[in-house]
């Protein structure tokens, strides 16, 4: 029962940063390493790197993000731009006294580690990406018709839009249902649904739990959803065309950051959305010059299925970084 002994040695607190209470599991000692979660999770999804990074020297903070778990969630979808998240983050590192950190991010929380790369570079030591690469804005179309043009009305992007419709749509569901759809996700091409029908019905949910992950732990996360529900979460994809807006600043703005990129080969769109050829390609390359690629067996949640390779991965180049942390 590794993973129950896991969670009962991590201290958990709650920190006020930029106007909200956010909830943080952290574990170790040493040069700090934040783990940036993403949809549909908690900072119980780091629960293997975690005990990893801190058995080998490092301070790991992993908060449940705003508007997930024991975080506060606003309402407002307007509460949730890259600026609300990026400035949670730097709240992190003020609160630990760390001018700089090592960022792990994935999802979403990748998309936080990218921003906040861009925005503060000075703050962050380098950059562990999972799976969502830097995409250059387009300065001319919105991200969400953007999306829309490329997948059509029914991605998941698109159908999260409107208030209260996915929230709907997932209520027909036991909240560990929901998980079992969204965490075993071994869909290769687009997150989409065919026309007329909600994604979450679409989805499959798997009669055999694999063997990465326990139905036990799969409840953790099925219980936490089910107090703080899934509007907060949502509401990042109602934030995105905001976010769009918001960046134009930073049009065509290099990431200079130290930064490993930790690819699924099986993950959602890799292959069919074109996200392998944009990875190996010389414009990812000029965004990101300080880049190094790696391409992992596996599906979207790949730190939860190859948790020990990724942790090796994360280590390795956190290592690379900071030669004198501890053994």
């Amino acid at each position: 029962m590794e993973h129950l002994d896991i969670v009962s040695e991590v201290k958990h607190q709650r920190i006020k940063t930029n106007g909200i209470w956010l909830h943080v599991a952290e574990k170790g000692t040493g040069p700090l390493v934040l783990l940036l979660h993403g949809f549909p999770e908690t900072w119980y999804a780091w629960r293997h790197q975690i005990n990893f990074l801190a058995h080998h020297g490092y301070h790991v903070v992993a908060p449940d993000l705003r508007g997930y778990g024991d975080s506060d969630s606003p309402i407002d979808p307007s509460s949730y731009t890259i600026h609300h998240l990026v400035g949670d983050i730097i709240g992190f590192l003020d609160h630990f006294g760390q001018h700089q950190a090592f960022i792990v991010g994935s999802d979403w929380g990748a998309v936080i580690g990218w921003h906040l790369s861009l925005f503060r570079p000075e703050r962050v030591k380098g950059f562990v990406c999972l799976g969502f690469p830097y995409y250059p804005r387009s300065p001319t179309a919105k991200t969400v018709e953007t999306i829309r043009k490329l997948i059509g009305d029914e991605s998941h992007v698109c159908q999260f839009q409107e208030p209260g419709r996915a929230e709907r749509a997932f209520a027909r569901y036991d909240y560990l249902t929901v998980m079992k759809k969204f965490l075993l996700i071994t869909r290769t091409d687009f997150l989409a649904s065919p026309s007329g029908m909600e994604l979450v019905d679409f989805l499959p949910t798997p009669s055999v739990v694999p063997s990465w992950i326990t139905e036990e732990e799969l409840m953790v996360f099925a219980d936490k959803f089910q107090e703080s529900g899934f509007t907060g979460p949502l509401n990042y994809y109602r934030a995105m065309d905001l976010n769009w807006e918001l960046l134009a600043p930073w049009q065509g703005s290099k990431l200079t950051v130290p930064t490993k990129f930790v690819a699924a080969d099986k993950d959602i769109g890799f292959e069919t959305a074109g996200t392998k050829a944009f990875v190996e390609s010389d414009i990812f390359k000029s965004l990101v010059p300080n880049l190094e690629v790696v391409i992992l067996d596996g599906h979207h949640f790949i730190h939860q299925e190859k948790a020990q390779q990724v942790s090796h991965e994360i280590l390795s180049f956190i290592r690379k970084l900071s030669p004198n942390a501890s053994i």
